[in-house]
């Protein structure tokens, strides 16, 4: 197997995987899961910074208003997504989370459209209208939006239009961001440090080795996304980022047992349909190109 089809298949794996570990931290609230993961991420890209002693963009960056604003939107957006996802996976939502990621890709053409007046091609047109009627459906059918999906969706996609357009590469990126997201992690870690029997410290040694974790779980798969994203492409890249959600919808399913058919089945079936029109699509262009 190529490397960078192996790098970008094990990132999307790990992402897939993450329900497994953060049901472990389900007695712990979401919103300090998500302190940890912010406050863990950042001294681990911070040592691998110092390891390959890659410093030289900090100062540049840091005299850049324009660039430390896109970075501060980024940062908020990576922060919604992740207290989204952690509150989705803790709260038995596993479902809702793959949906999000199953219509990632469509809502990234919808944001090209709308904010780099790209202009999608007649399938991508009739995916996006498959998914929407699909997300339509669900919401009938269950009497709710699906919200947890379509915030999952939003941000992400937004922020990946944002690191498409910027300046630093993954590593460095992310660094930012949670240099960034840090001093109001930090007064809440400060807050909240032990408060209760879920916090950190907490009695139980598992729960603060649990948490301590999340910064590695958080950045490993980054930069191996990155590593792949560079050597492969796109629509290569485009058909493996399936896997992520295939495997948590899977989890949800046989793992959780979280309810799925009838009227739920028919809304992603819909959306499946609509990504597997928008894959066919994009092989097709890229055959053409090739030939």
């Amino acid at each position: 197997m190529p490397p960078g089809i192996a790098y970008a298949a094990l990132a999307y794996t790990l992402w897939g995987l993450f329900p497994l570990y953060f049901t472990r931290l389900q007695h712990v609230a979401a919103s300090e899961v998500l302190v940890h993961r912010i406050v863990w991420s950042l001294a681990f890209v911070l040592a691998l910074l110092a390891w390959r002693q890659r410093w030289a963009w900090l100062p540049d960056v840091l005299r850049r208003p324009r660039v430390l604003g896109a970075f501060a939107a980024s940062a908020l957006l990576l922060s919604c997504n992740w207290l989204t996802y952690i509150w989705a996976v803790t709260n038995g939502h596993v479902l809702d989370a793959s949906l999000g990621y199953f219509i990632t890709p469509l809502v990234n053409v919808a944001l090209g459209y709308w904010v780099l007046h790209e202009r999608p091609r007649a399938a991508q047109w009739a995916a996006l209208a498959l998914a929407t009627l699909g997300v339509l459906w669900l919401t009938v059918q269950t009497g709710q939006v699906p919200w947890i999906a379509l915030v999952l969706a939003a941000s992400f996609g937004a922020y990946g239009l944002l690191r498409k357009i910027a300046v630093l590469g993954a590593l460095e990126g992310l660094a930012l961001e949670t240099l960034l997201l840090a001093p109001p992690a930090l007064v809440l870690l400060v807050l909240w440090w032990g408060r209760g029997p879920a916090s950190f410290p907490a009695p139980d040694l598992a729960t603060n080795l649990w948490l301590l974790g999340v910064g590695p779980l958080t950045a490993v798969p980054l930069l191996l996304f990155a590593a792949g994203a560079r050597r492969i492409p796109m629509t290569t890249l485009g058909l493996l980022q399936y896997i992520g959600p295939s495997i948590q919808f899977v989890l949800g399913v046989w793992l959780f047992g979280e309810p799925f058919g009838g009227s739920r089945l028919a809304g992603f079936v819909l959306i499946w349909a609509a990504l597997l029109l928008y894959s066919a699509d994009g092989w097709r262009v890229a055959r053409r190109a090739a030939a």
